[in-house]
């Protein structure tokens, strides 16, 4: 039975050959449904290790397994099918097409994961996408909307949307409020938790505003995970 949704072991991670290692995990695990706020200072690697965990880059050396499967061992095709099927990753700039809509930016995440989009597909998507719109709060006539004619706060949330149109087993989210006021972040924090409380998703949140982390049963500072390899 799977247990675990996340084991690092002896892993370490260098800019060039020549650089010093900018993260060295000795070992980290994470249990299938955590939900972990990760913090710490500027350039302490925070978006390197999410990049990590998602197969966009890859570890000098040790291991990163994600559900039973060592991404960093997999060609390059099969980690581009296992992230589209199995993580979803909010990025700090949110990489949405801007001149494309709402929809559309949505529907390109469920063509990466499944390779062809049918019309029981395609409806079933809609009505998913109109359900996670309500959630965090925007309205539905937002899906034929063009991305560049969002404010940034709305663009935030079409990407959480986005990361989480395939049911994914594991949400990586990096800096999703820095748009928001107080407020909002409130509202934003709690559908996002009930979103993953519904769908069961495993989380890792990445934040350098430490007040978000009182959502979070566990806190952890990435220098603590620091270590020689």
């Amino acid at each position: 039975m799977l247990d675990y949704a996340l084991k690092i072991e002896n892993m370490s991670y260098a800019y060039s050959s020549k650089d010093a290692p900018i993260l060295s995990i000795k070992q980290w695990q994470l249990h299938l449904g955590d939900r972990v706020f990760l913090y710490g200072d500027s350039g302490s690697g925070k978006t390197t290790l999410l990049n990590l965990l998602c197969g966009i880059v890859l570890p000098n050396c040790g291991r990163i397994v994600l559900f039973d499967e060592e991404i960093n061992i997999m060609t390059n095709p099969k980690r581009d099918a296992f992230r589209a099927q199995n993580i979803g990753v909010v990025f700090q700039k949110f990489n949405l097409i801007p001149y494309l809509s709402v929809l559309k930016n949505i529907q390109l995440a469920a063509l990466f994961a499944k390779n062809t989009l049918h019309k029981k597909d395609a409806a079933n998507l809609n009505v998913r996408a109109i359900t996670l719109l309500k959630n965090l709060n925007l309205p539905k006539d937002i899906l034929n909307k063009q991305v560049m004619h969002l404010s940034t706060g709305q663009q935030q949330r079409v990407a959480i949307v986005r990361a989480l149109i395939n049911h994914p087993k594991l949400l990586l989210v990096d800096e999703p409020t820095s748009a928001l006021d107080a407020s909002a972040k409130d509202a934003f924090m709690r559908e996002l938790m009930h979103i993953c409380d519904l769908d069961k998703v495993t989380l890792i949140f990445v934040s350098h505003d430490l007040a978000l982390g009182n959502y979070f049963d566990r806190q952890i500072e990435l220098a603590t995970l620091n270590a020689t390899c």
